[in-house]
């Protein structure tokens, strides 16, 4: 008889112990939900670790000058040298614009210029004439009259341009 009451009690329970697994995995369900929707904690090491990490990357690509990206690769441009009264003297600059990017011409002789690209190579920002020479504002590169690099933050020359002086027309051409 005894036999016989634990297997009934058994079948009796069975709708018990169904509902139970039921009501269990509904709350397995809602806790793996309110766990995925939890913030995330870092710890300050892992912080830290990530920040370093994403600070170098960036100063990887910030230093990664001389590609030169922003600069025009050829520019098309005739000048009237007495339009640019600073150019009537050797090692006088103009600064001049085509299409829209900006340049700089120096008279490096009687009968030569420089065309040089006021762009600089590092980040893209547009150097100003200083006395001897150019200056990026943003990271100090410094480049001589020829537009080689000098000083400052370490980058390439400025790029230049093939430049034609026409003596009889008073013209240069830039390109």
């Amino acid at each position: 008889m005894g036999v016989g009451r634990s297997a009934t009690n058994l079948i009796k329970k069975t709708p018990m112990i169904d509902r139970i697994e039921a009501i269990s995995s509904a709350c397995a369900n809602c806790a793996a939900r309110t766990q995925a929707d939890a913030p995330v904690t870092v710890g300050r090491r892992q912080f830290l670790s990530a920040s370093l990490m994403a600070a170098a990357a960036a100063a990887l690509a910030a230093c990664a000058g001389g590609t030169d990206a922003t600069a025009p690769a050829s520019v098309n441009l005739t000048l009237k040298i007495s339009d640019y009264p600073a150019l009537a003297n050797v090692g006088g600059v103009a600064l001049v614009s085509a299409s829209g990017s900006p340049l700089a011409v120096v008279r490096t002789n009687t009968s030569t210029f420089v065309a040089l690209s006021r762009i600089c190579p590092h980040q893209g920002t547009t150097v100003n004439q200083t006395t001897g020479g150019f200056l990026c504002p943003n990271h100090g590169a410094r480049f001589d009259l020829n537009g080689t690099w000098t000083g400052g933050e370490r980058t390439s020359n400025m790029r230049s341009y093939a430049t034609q002086y026409d003596s009889a027309a008073g013209t240069l051409t830039i390109g």
